[in-house]
């Protein structure tokens, strides 16, 4: 076995060194953007241009795209060049996040993240990808198709550059299901027959978030629901092998029978009853009982009471301490009544024995 000084922990930094760190990270993030930016910005035009391929392919001949706005012309161009940056950028912003929080990590949570980024990333620029060239065809196709006649199909720059912003996110964030299902596995949340048994409900909701992110049609609805349940279907069997190993006392938890095992056995301990108060003998009654005497109440008490504790209601607590304190009130009085008795008592016969007394 290693010795653990031999690799010793990072030192602790204090939190402004972090902040500082945080900073000098974000600000070359930054200048990797502004960069990606300034070289995009040339070909902005083209970009769009292609960007708009799918649905100009399917538009009318001598029909074209608007612009409503005086400065959309410039402003539409202006924002793709810059979300592109962004998008081009990923890799990089993620490298910059893992250089600031890997430190933090232990050894095998770095050999799980590091190729869940990586993973992450190749999967969210499937689905952009998947977007572009599989659903942008059928849904600009079934929609231009269906227009009514008579009426000339012309869609605004801005408005088509959303709607593909919109479309790309919803695939991408879709096809960052696997990666969730591998981390709620690993995490210990739940197991992966746990969500296999819930498959029904993951379809359901697949296409409701289809619904939420799509344009109100069928095809791009099914388009992002039947991706996603397939990558869950895929999240499954790769999240087997990042399952942690279950100890024996889970097991025996979460199982039927080692619950009802658990519920059956005794525990060594008595169940609270509560008997009937009794009030305090009286003078001239009999010696009281023993302890045995004690043992058989108890046990009729548990054997009455099937070992169960029934809580007294209300009423019943408020009744019950009335009568406690009327009968210690009672009991009282009986003392001071027996102590007066006996002092009366004690007087009459000293006043007797008194050589005063006449004869």
């Amino acid at each position: 076995m290693s010795d653990p000084q031999q690799y010793p922990p990072p030192p602790e930094q204090p939190l402004v060194q972090h902040l500082l760190e945080l900073r000098d990270r974000l600000l070359r993030v930054v200048v990797v953007i502004l960069v990606l930016f300034l070289g995009l910005f040339a070909f902005a035009n083209d970009l769009y241009t292609y960007l708009a391929e799918p649905l100009l392919r399917h538009m009318v001949e001598g029909s074209s795209m608007i612009a409503t706005q005086v400065a959309s012309p410039f402003l539409t161009p202006f924002k793709l060049a810059l979300v592109l940056s962004v998008f081009i950028a990923v890799p990089y912003i993620l490298y910059q996040a893992w250089g600031f929080i890997a430190p933090g990590l232990y050894q095998h949570e770095r050999r799980l993240v590091f190729p869940l980024l990586f993973s992450s990333t190749v999967l969210f620029y499937a689905g952009a990808a998947f977007a572009y060239y599989v659903v942008f065809p059928l849904v600009f196709g079934f929609l231009t198709g269906i227009a009514p006649e008579g009426v000339a199909v012309m869609p605004d720059i801005t408005y088509y550059l959303d709607f593909a912003i919109k479309m790309f996110f919803a695939f991408g964030l879709a096809f960052e299901v696997p990666i969730a299902t591998i981390l709620v596995v690993w995490s210990g949340m739940t197991t992966a027959e746990a969500l296999a048994a819930k498959r029904p409900y993951v379809i359901v909701g697949a296409f409701v978030f289809g619904m939420l992110l799509t344009p109100p049609d069928v095809i791009s609805q099914t388009l992002l629901a039947v991706p996603m349940w397939v990558l869950f279907e895929l999240g499954l069997i790769f999240s087997r092998f990042y399952a942690r190993p279950r100890t024996t006392e889970e097991d025996e938890e979460n199982s039927i029978g080692g619950g009802a095992a658990a519920a059956a056995a005794p525990t060594g301990r008595v169940e609270p009853t509560f008997a009937t108060p009794q009030p305090p003998p009286e003078h001239g009654d009999e010696d009281e009982p023993d302890g045995a005497d004690y043992g058989d109440e108890y046990a009729d008490a548990n054997d009455s009471g099937h070992g169960e504790y029934e809580p007294l209601t209300e009423e019943e607590m408020d009744a019950e301490l009335d009568r406690l304190e009327a009968e210690e009130a009672a009991a009282e009085e009986a003392e001071r009544r027996d102590a007066g008795d006996g002092g009366q008592t004690g007087d009459k016969q000293s006043r007797d024995d008194s050589p005063d007394k006449p004869g």
